[in-house]
Parts: C-alpha cells; structure tokens; sequence
C-alpha cells in the first residue's frame, strides 16, 4: 500500500493493491503479480470484451485480450502456464488502443508485456513460433541498440532477407553515403544529425542501464533457452545461423483468424 497527493487538495488517498487469493498462489501467479507493471495494468476486469472490440490484432490474429485477463484474474496456474507457453501473447503489437477504451482503466497490452517477461524468464516462449523469434530481436534489434545506440539502423537490414522493400531499399544500401548526404544526414560520422556515430561513452551508459534493470540478464536468458531449443530441434545454434534463421524466416501462416 502507499499514499498518494491528490492534485486537486492536499488530502491523501489511500491506494491499496489487490492481491491474489493466497490458497490458489502459484510460482506463475507470483511472478505475473510481483511485477510493479502488473498493478497499472489490471485493477477490475469486468469482463465486457470493449478491449477485444477496439484491438487491430484481434481483428486479425487469433487474440482475445479479454480472454487474457479473466484467465490472470482466475490465478489458474496451469492456464497461466498454457498462456505463456502459446503464441497469444506475441500477437500484441502494444497500441494501446485498450487503455484509451477500458471503462475501468485496465491496460491489457501492459497486462501482456508482464506476461510476455515471464515467458522469457522461464524460457516458455521457445515452445511458439512467435515467441522463437524473440531471438531475432534480441539479436537484431537489441544488438543494434547496445552496439549502434540505434534501435534499427540501415547497417543491419539486408535486402535479401526483405524482399518485401523492393529493389528501391537495395538501391538505398549501395548508394548509401551520397543519399544521406543529401537529404543531411550525418551517416556514422562525429557530431549531429540523423544516422550519426554515437560516442562510445554514450555506448558504454546505455549498456549500464541495460544491466541496472535486467535487460542484460534478459538477453542471457533468451540466448540460453534458444541454444535448449535449438538442440531440441537439431538445428544447429553457435556455430551456424541455422536456428537463427529459421525463428526469422519460419511462418507456419496459422495466426491469423
């Protein structure tokens, strides 16, 4: 529990968290309802689907974030467990559309980040398809931020693997310099502007923030759990990309409604 100032007078209101109900607590249940983020995210579900109504994913991906928190409110663990280990979870694409429509101020898509840290912690998103890929982010994406100070940067795309650009993107690629050039760009040179080198001493802080919140262990856990599945799968992990492309490419086109 803990007091808040109400903006409008100086008394204080108390806010009190729900907790779950002891008898059915489970590691999962724990773990969803420890998170800070969890609190925010569902305070009274009642159930009355506005968020699967309002959701873009819902309309188009077999997702329900209705379904999602009446199972977290039940404190079912083994359906916890099934919903984790599901790709539900990662059809989100975290609009927040749900916020802005729920009449008791329930944010589903927060709901799903908690949910969507669990499954890695515990190494349940490997057994999706969805969750696979979290490795290719993790090796795209997070890579970029921790080595490049950008979270996509033109470097790491190949044309190759994004058919779906055309050949304007491979264009881009080889005539990169000259063409953010022009349009004043800075492509990893000192100083400002987009596409700029980011100093090392700005590298080396975002790299501590990663460790100071976890991110860091985060990543070591994903690699972890993905190395586990790829031997699972016989397909090979440190010594070739075989495991690697397949979580990039793979699509089993069994997603959608």
């Amino acid at each position: 529990m803990f007091y808040i100032k109400s903006k409008r007078n100086a008394t204080k209101r108390k806010v009190v968290f729900l907790q779950p109900d002891q008898k059915y607590m489970g590691i999962l249940v724990n773990k969803v309802y420890n998170d800070f983020r969890y609190h925010e995210a569902l305070k009274s579900c009642m159930n009355c689907g506005v968020c699967t109504a309002i959701c873009p994913a819902a309309e188009f991906y077999k997702y329900e974030p209705r379904k999602i928190c009446n199972i977290i409110q039940q404190q079912n663990e083994a359906e916890i467990e099934a919903l984790l280990r599901s790709e539900t979870i990662w059809y989100c694409g975290q609009c927040m559309s749900c916020k802005t429509r729920c009449p008791r101020g329930n944010v589903p898509g927060t709901l799903i980040s908690v949910l969507r840290r669990v499954s890695q912690e515990m190494g349940f998103f490997s057994d999706s398809e969805k969750g696979r890929q979290q490795l290719a982010i993790k090796r795209v994406v997070g890579h970029s931020i921790l080595n490049r100070g950008y979270c996509v940067h033109p470097d790491i795309l190949d044309p190759d693997l994004h058919p779906e650009q055309g050949p304007v993107w491979a264009w881009f690629k080889e005539n990169i310099e000259e063409l953010t050039e022009k349009v004043g760009a800075n492509y990893k040179k000192d100083g400002a502007g987009a596409l700029r080198k980011i100093r090392q001493e700005n590298l080396d802080e975002i790299k501590k923030i990663f460790d100071v919140t976890g991110a860091s262990e985060l990543f070591e856990s994903i690699e972890s759990f993905s190395k586990t599945k790829a031997e699972e799968m016989n397909l090979g992990f440190e010594q070739s990309d075989e495991y690697f492309m397949e979580v990039l490419t793979k699509n089993s086109n069994n997603h959608t409604i």
